[in-house]
């Protein structure tokens, strides 16, 4: 009979065997925090596409609408819907009173989260955390924007203590600024950004020809209005109407600047994400209350977390925001098998990329933000959508999703599929 040393010290060696933290994560266990189902809508251009006309409030409906009928969950179990989401005025009237017009009782309670670009991965962890807290058994995370509704109007007057501050005023610099600045700091050149920029687009087509994406939208039924004519007619929103097929990096390459005004002036309109609308949404519950609801479980969520750095280089963030959330798991860039990193600029993929010394088949292998578009809010959580569907193409299992925040931030969470 063994000892309570010896014991401990088998525990130990299978704790620190190797592949052991992977086999961790890979576990089943009632208090895993599990994804029951999930969705997005198109992702269309904003003030363009077919979305164009289809507001903050009734995007929110179109989508909770849809995944209370698709999830067949019961909707009185739903406790709460966090919605993520940077643009909208009064965004908590609006969630609140969407989340009631989608069909949830009055007992579902409503929040707005906003971390700028990450806001719908905040979303989904702040469900996830209660969940883990015991506070809810049942919520929804949704991230949501529509730009052509809401414009991005940068930053506002701040205090002069801000202003004065060498770091905190750094949150007055556009975005497209800060893209420069992480292509001049570490000598990103314009072939580099329109490199990355061909294979988004590249990608994406392929996806979209081949229907991958099928897996992840829902038809949103709306309407569309003629800007010529004015009139109004009702319409279907089914596909990505970002993705221009046949895009090449010697056609990018003839692009213009867009900030000729900022050194080395390497982004243009066509290695920049696009303004989009959409929105995105997942119901989290623990696996046993999942076993009990009868609900299918997708995926689980593992874990996010957060790191800080530099605004005026406010890209680079997923460089230090995946490393971290590797090492909280103790698991390797090795064992992951897909990396969704937001492409708010192509400097800042590039540069992200190279420093972690990815495996650029694991990075968005259905394209990206640059080809299809990046709804401010909702991409934290679309990218949950896409990485769960592409794992499940693959036949893989673990995703990691990182996204950049404006204001000098970057965001990671660790997800498995459950196909």
């Amino acid at each position: 009979m063994s000892s309570p040393q010896q014991r401990l010290s088998s525990v130990a060696n299978q704790l620190s065997a190797p592949g052991a933290a992977k086999q961790r994560i890979l576990a089943k266990n009632p208090d895993d925090v599990v994804i029951t189902y999930l969705a997005r809508t198109p992702l269309t251009k904003a003030r363009k596409g077919g979305l164009k006309d289809t507001t903050f409030d009734n995007l929110l409906i179109s989508l909770l609408t849809t995944v209370r009928e698709n999830s067949k969950i019961d909707p009185n179990v739903v406790e709460d819907v966090c919605v993520g989401n940077c643009l909208a005025p009064g965004a908590a009237y609006i969630a609140r009173s969407a989340v009631l017009a989608a069909g949830f009782p009055v007992t579902t309670a409503a929040s707005v989260t906003n971390r700028f670009c990450s806001s719908g991965l905040l979303a989904v962890q702040n469900i996830a955390n209660q969940i883990i807290a015991g506070s809810i058994d049942v919520g929804i995370a949704v991230g949501a924007e529509s730009m052509s509704s809401n414009a991005d109007g940068g930053a506002p007057e701040m205090a002069e203590r801000i202003n004065s501050h060498p770091v905190a005023s750094q949150n007055y610099q556009p975005m497209g600024q800060t893209s420069e600045n992480v292509a001049s700091q570490f000598q990103i050149s314009r072939a580099q950004h329109d490199k990355f920029a061909a294979g988004s687009y590249q990608k994406a087509e392929h996806a979209q020809k081949a229907g991958w994406f099928e897996d992840e939208i829902i038809p949103i039924k709306t309407q569309i209005k003629d800007p010529k004519t004015g009139e109004v007619k009702d319409v279907v929103v089914n596909h990505d109407d970002g993705i221009r097929y046949g895009t090449t990096a010697e056609g990018l390459g003839k692009i213009r600047a867009a900030f000729p005004q900022w050194d080395p002036s390497a982004t243009t309109g066509g290695n920049a994400s696009q303004i989009t609308d959409g929105a995105a949404a997942l119901v989290l519950m623990k696996r046993s209350r999942a076993q009990e609801l009868g609900q299918p479980i997708v995926g689980k969520f593992c874990g996010a977390t957060v790191v800080g750095l530099e605004p005026r280089i406010m890209g680079i963030g997923p460089s230090y925001a995946i490393p971290k959330i590797l090492n909280k798991f103790n698991i390797s860039k090795d064992d992951v098998d897909i990396f969704e990193i937001n492409e708010a600029f192509a400097s800042m993929g590039v540069y992200c990329v190279a420093k972690l010394g990815l495996d650029e088949s694991k990075v968005n292998p259905r394209g990206g933000s640059i080809a299809f578009g990046h709804p401010l809010g909702a991409t934290g959580a679309r990218q949950v959508v896409t990485a769960l569907s592409e794992l499940r193409r693959q036949d893989k299992r673990i995703a990691v999703t990182s996204m950049c925040v404006g204001t000098g931030m970057g965001m990671a969470g660790i997800f498995v599929s459950e196909h």
